[in-house]
Protein backbone atom coordinates (compact mmCIF):
# COMPACT_ATOMS: atom_id res chain seq x y z
CA UNK A 1 0.00 0.00 0.00
CA UNK A 2 2.60 2.59 0.67
CA UNK A 3 4.59 1.61 -2.44
CA UNK A 4 1.35 2.58 -4.11
CA UNK A 5 0.52 6.04 -1.70
CA UNK A 6 4.22 6.74 -2.68
CA UNK A 7 4.05 6.23 -6.99
CA UNK A 8 0.73 8.53 -6.91
CA UNK A 9 2.23 11.33 -4.82
CA UNK A 10 5.32 11.12 -7.67
CA UNK A 11 2.99 11.26 -10.55
CA UNK A 12 1.02 14.34 -8.86
CA UNK A 13 4.17 15.88 -8.38
CA UNK A 14 5.74 15.37 -11.50
CA UNK A 15 2.63 16.48 -13.40
CA UNK A 16 2.90 19.63 -11.38
CA UNK A 17 6.22 20.54 -11.96
CA UNK A 18 5.41 19.82 -15.54
CA UNK A 19 2.52 22.31 -15.47
CA UNK A 20 4.84 24.88 -13.95
CA UNK A 21 7.50 24.31 -16.67
CA UNK A 22 5.09 24.63 -19.42
CA UNK A 23 3.74 27.38 -18.25
CA UNK A 24 6.65 29.07 -17.78
CA UNK A 25 7.74 28.05 -21.48
CA UNK A 26 4.63 29.72 -23.09
CA UNK A 27 5.12 33.28 -20.48
CA UNK A 28 8.55 33.59 -22.44
CA UNK A 29 7.28 32.91 -25.61
CA UNK A 30 4.18 35.19 -24.65
CA UNK A 31 6.97 37.93 -23.73
CA UNK A 32 9.11 37.42 -26.97
CA UNK A 33 6.22 38.19 -28.40
CA UNK A 34 5.56 41.31 -27.14
CA UNK A 35 9.00 42.63 -26.60
CA UNK A 36 9.16 42.29 -30.81
CA UNK A 37 5.91 44.26 -31.20
CA UNK A 38 7.24 46.86 -28.82
CA UNK A 39 10.43 46.86 -31.01
CA UNK A 40 8.20 47.53 -33.88
CA UNK A 41 6.38 50.30 -32.66
CA UNK A 42 9.74 51.86 -31.47
CA UNK A 43 10.94 51.91 -35.33
CA UNK A 44 8.44 52.86 -36.72
CA UNK A 45 8.32 56.26 -33.93
CA UNK A 46 11.55 56.27 -35.33
CA UNK A 47 10.16 55.95 -39.21
CA UNK A 48 7.89 58.56 -38.54
CA UNK A 49 10.14 61.36 -36.52
CA UNK A 50 12.21 60.71 -39.96
CA UNK A 51 9.34 60.92 -42.41
CA UNK A 52 8.80 64.21 -40.38
CA UNK A 53 11.83 65.83 -40.64
CA UNK A 54 11.37 64.26 -44.80
CA UNK A 55 8.01 66.50 -44.79
CA UNK A 56 9.47 69.36 -43.43
CA UNK A 57 11.83 69.46 -46.16
CA UNK A 58 9.20 69.97 -48.82
CA UNK A 59 7.72 72.58 -47.59
CA UNK A 60 10.07 75.02 -48.58
CA UNK A 61 8.91 73.85 -52.11
CA UNK A 62 4.64 72.39 -51.47
CA UNK A 63 4.08 74.34 -48.99
CA UNK A 64 -0.01 72.84 -49.02
CA UNK A 65 1.02 69.89 -49.64
CA UNK A 66 2.91 69.35 -47.05
CA UNK A 67 1.36 71.01 -44.26
CA UNK A 68 -1.65 68.91 -45.12
CA UNK A 69 0.11 65.96 -44.89
CA UNK A 70 1.52 66.39 -41.72
CA UNK A 71 -1.37 66.95 -40.37
CA UNK A 72 -2.93 63.86 -41.70
CA UNK A 73 -0.13 61.88 -40.62
CA UNK A 74 -0.56 63.66 -36.70
CA UNK A 75 -4.05 62.85 -36.74
CA UNK A 76 -3.81 59.23 -37.67
CA UNK A 77 -0.42 58.51 -36.29
CA UNK A 78 -0.81 56.22 -33.22
CA UNK A 79 1.93 54.42 -31.04
CA UNK A 80 2.47 51.00 -31.37
CA UNK A 81 2.97 48.50 -28.02
CA UNK A 82 3.78 45.22 -26.94
CA UNK A 83 -0.41 44.60 -26.72
CA UNK A 84 -0.73 46.25 -30.50
CA UNK A 85 -2.50 43.99 -32.99
CA UNK A 86 -0.92 43.27 -36.81
CA UNK A 87 -3.68 45.38 -38.04
CA UNK A 88 -2.50 48.21 -36.41
CA UNK A 89 1.01 47.53 -37.59
CA UNK A 90 -0.64 47.42 -41.36
CA UNK A 91 -2.55 50.71 -40.56
CA UNK A 92 0.66 52.57 -39.19
CA UNK A 93 2.81 51.08 -42.13
CA UNK A 94 -0.38 52.34 -44.56
CA UNK A 95 -0.02 55.80 -43.63
CA UNK A 96 3.64 55.88 -43.67
CA UNK A 97 3.43 54.47 -47.42
CA UNK A 98 0.96 56.86 -48.44
CA UNK A 99 3.09 59.63 -47.24
CA UNK A 100 6.01 58.62 -48.86
CA UNK A 101 3.70 58.49 -52.23
CA UNK A 102 2.73 62.36 -51.79
CA UNK A 103 6.31 63.13 -51.07
CA UNK A 104 7.77 61.06 -54.17
CA UNK A 105 5.18 62.83 -56.14
CA UNK A 106 6.61 66.19 -54.86
CA UNK A 107 9.89 65.14 -55.34
CA UNK A 108 8.98 64.51 -59.17
CA UNK A 109 7.70 68.23 -59.07
CA UNK A 110 10.98 69.66 -57.76
CA UNK A 111 14.38 67.67 -58.84
CA UNK A 112 16.31 70.47 -56.91
CA UNK A 113 14.86 68.98 -53.62
CA UNK A 114 15.73 65.32 -54.89
CA UNK A 115 19.52 66.63 -54.82
CA UNK A 116 19.46 68.17 -51.67
CA UNK A 117 21.75 67.03 -48.94
CA UNK A 118 19.67 66.91 -46.07
CA UNK A 119 17.04 65.03 -48.52
CA UNK A 120 19.15 62.10 -49.40
CA UNK A 121 20.38 61.60 -45.60
CA UNK A 122 16.88 61.74 -44.21
CA UNK A 123 15.95 59.35 -46.79
CA UNK A 124 18.20 57.02 -45.96
CA UNK A 125 17.52 57.29 -42.58
CA UNK A 126 13.68 56.30 -43.58
CA UNK A 127 14.93 53.26 -45.29
CA UNK A 128 17.38 52.29 -42.62
CA UNK A 129 14.11 52.14 -40.28
CA UNK A 130 12.48 50.66 -43.03
CA UNK A 131 14.83 47.89 -43.07
CA UNK A 132 15.07 47.89 -39.01
CA UNK A 133 11.22 47.63 -39.29
CA UNK A 134 11.47 44.15 -41.85
CA UNK A 135 13.77 42.90 -38.98
CA UNK A 136 11.62 43.12 -36.66
CA UNK A 137 8.60 41.55 -38.26
CA UNK A 138 10.77 38.48 -39.53
CA UNK A 139 11.32 38.34 -35.24
CA UNK A 140 8.10 38.81 -34.94
CA UNK A 141 6.70 36.45 -37.00
CA UNK A 142 9.10 33.72 -35.90
CA UNK A 143 8.37 34.48 -32.20
CA UNK A 144 4.55 33.29 -33.20
CA UNK A 145 5.45 30.95 -34.90
CA UNK A 146 7.09 29.17 -31.53
CA UNK A 147 4.17 30.08 -29.35
CA UNK A 148 1.46 28.83 -32.05
CA UNK A 149 3.45 25.74 -32.31
CA UNK A 150 3.41 25.12 -28.98
CA UNK A 151 0.45 26.16 -27.94
CA UNK A 152 -1.27 23.59 -30.76
CA UNK A 153 0.74 20.40 -29.62
CA UNK A 154 -0.95 17.87 -27.16
CA UNK A 155 -0.58 17.54 -24.33
CA UNK A 156 0.42 21.18 -23.72
CA UNK A 157 -2.41 22.75 -25.74
CA UNK A 158 -4.65 21.28 -22.48
CA UNK A 159 -2.59 23.40 -20.67
CA UNK A 160 -2.45 26.31 -22.13
CA UNK A 161 -6.08 27.26 -23.01
CA UNK A 162 -6.32 26.43 -19.29
CA UNK A 163 -4.39 29.47 -18.52
CA UNK A 164 -5.50 31.51 -21.19
CA UNK A 165 -2.92 31.17 -23.29
CA UNK A 166 -4.14 32.10 -27.20
CA UNK A 167 -2.49 31.97 -30.65
CA UNK A 168 -1.25 35.30 -31.93
CA UNK A 169 -1.78 36.30 -35.66
CA UNK A 170 1.22 37.04 -38.06
CA UNK A 171 2.52 40.06 -39.57
CA UNK A 172 1.63 39.96 -43.26
CA UNK A 173 3.31 41.70 -46.08
CA UNK A 174 1.25 44.87 -47.26
CA UNK A 175 0.83 44.00 -50.96
CA UNK A 176 1.21 48.23 -51.70
CA UNK A 177 4.86 47.95 -50.77
CA UNK A 178 6.00 46.81 -53.82
CA UNK A 179 4.21 49.38 -55.68
CA UNK A 180 5.95 51.99 -53.73
CA UNK A 181 7.80 54.78 -55.64
CA UNK A 182 11.60 54.88 -55.53
CA UNK A 183 12.44 58.26 -53.69
CA UNK A 184 15.90 58.19 -54.76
Amino acid sequence: MLPFFIAIIAIIAITILWIISTQRRLVVLDENISNAMSQIGVQLSSRFDALTALLDLTKGYAKHESETLIETIKSRRSVITAKSTPDDVLRQEGIITEALGKIAMVTEQYPELKANQTYIKTMDAVQTYENMVRTSRLIYNDSVTKLNREIRMFPVSLIAGMLGFQQREYLVEQASKADMPSMK
